[in-house]
């Protein structure tokens, strides 16, 4: 097993230099190597092993990990950031798993982005704010990462590195032991290479987690109108053919207008999570402001204009839109919707993560969502389909999340 350990670590080196998946650390081979070494202890040979024995997992670095600093890619001091462990990553351990690092991410999760690169080229962003996760799973450093979102950082880099991405509903995954941005819609969730990963870390995660037997194919809705004329024309075409496929393949799909309002709930979303991140960075930012980076201040500023009357409004339009699309699914018989899990494929450069439009609605409804690798744009850049069931429908997303993916084919 250390030598598996070693392996890994010696590979993520070597390749980290350019991606910049990884939070820098001393010494993490030898920090790996004691912990599976405690880990050889308590489950020795011939013992029966919990089902994520010495697999290596990446933490992005606004979540506490006990004998990690806490930097949310920042500048602040490190003390003024720390807290206990969240309850996921102690999960997580608790069922074997290695913490192979902290993983990069965007400055206290907004729009200020980190090194990271995207692994299949270099020239591009992985997408954020879940940066180094997406990256680390796609660079093969790890089976699985832990990411954030609130508003697409972790559908969209999915989609931008080629790999799984799963956002539970909302408040499914306990959030204690992370540096919020918006706790109003906030939800952890993470990065995988295939859906067998994905279904194992939830039922570790997800509270209440259903093992069922999906016995139909479900019907699927496509969400017309202006919220997929945000799409791309390249991201539109690929979305096209991939539903084309489907339908092939025998899937029922039902074209539907939705979100003719979606200017005004991206409008909402956006206000809501600028107020409370504001709130939520009083304190720190009362203190450190000159430390923060001119994009994330300016958020924070903009969120300080905000008064709580703005902020109810906000909040409560996350609700009154899940029944709208609920309401809609039920007249219609829609089991998920699908649409592009971005805008189209990442751009160039690493100094924007991207557009999350794709992702927002969704987000601000507190619904499942899932990306599913989707064949690759002409750049040879990957691209995602994203999925998205009713609330508390998790487990079915991700049954029928399999059921797709053997028709898209790209695993």
């Amino acid at each position: 097993m250390i030598e598996s350990i070693e392996s890994v670590c010696v590979r993520a080196e070597k390749r980290d230099g350019q991606i910049q998946a990884l939070v820098t650390e001393g010494d993490r081979a030898g920090r790996l190597q004691s912990e599976i070494r405690a880990l050889a202890e308590k489950y020795p040979a011939g013992s029966e092993k919990p089902p994520l024995f010495a697999i290596p997992i990446g933490v992005k670095d606004i979540f506490h990990v006990d004998g990690l600093p806490t930097r949310a890619g920042s500048a602040l001091p490190t003390e003024a950031l720390q807290g206990a462990e969240a309850p996921c990553v102690t999960a997580l351990k608790d069922a074997g798993a290695l913490v192979l690092g902290k993983t990069v991410t965007t400055e206290f999760a907004y729009f200020e982005p980190g090194p990271t690169r995207n692994p299949h080229n270099l020239a591009h962003t992985p997408g954020g704010s879940s940066s180094g996760s997406a990256a680390a799973v796609a660079a093969g450093y790890c089976p699985l990462a832990l990411g954030t979102q609130t508003v697409g950082s972790v559908i969209r880099p999915a989609a931008f590195c080629g790999v799984i991405g799963f956002k539970p509903s909302y408040g499914r995954v306990n959030t204690q032991g992370i540096i919020y941005y918006s706790p109003s819609v906030d939800t952890v969730g993470f990065f995988a290479r295939t859906i067998e990963m994905t279904l194992l870390a939830s039922s570790l995660l997800c509270e209440g987690w259903r093992q069922i037997d999906v016995w139909h194919r479900p019907v699927l809705g496509v969400p017309e109108g202006p919220y997929l004329n945000q799409a791309t024309v390249g991201g539109w075409e690929a979305f096209s053919q991939d539903v084309s496929a489907l339908e092939e393949a025998g899937f029922s799909v039902k074209r539907m207008p939705l979100f003719n309002d979606i200017e005004a709930i991206n409008a909402r979303h956006t206000q809501l999570i600028t107020a409370e991140v504001a709130r939520e960075h009083a304190d720190l930012f009362s203190e450190y402001g000159s430390l923060y980076r001119p994009r994330t201040a300016a958020l924070i500023r903009e969120g300080q204009a905000l008064d709580d009357a703005a902020l109810l409004t906000a909040r409560s339009g996350c609700e009154l839109l899940r029944v709208q699309i609920e309401e809609a699914m039920s007249k219609e018989g829609i089991d998920l919707w699908v649409s592009p899990a971005a805008r189209g494929a990442a751009p160039k450069g690493i100094e924007s993560t991207g557009d999350p439009v794709m992702n927002l609605p969704w987000t601000h409804a507190g619904l499942p969502a899932l990306t599913l690798p989707a064949g690759s744009a002409l750049n040879g850049l990957p691209l995602g389909m994203q999925c998205v069931a009713a609330f508390g429908a998790d487990e079915e997303l991700l049954e029928w999340g399999g059921e797709l993916q053997k028709v898209l084919g790209h695993d």
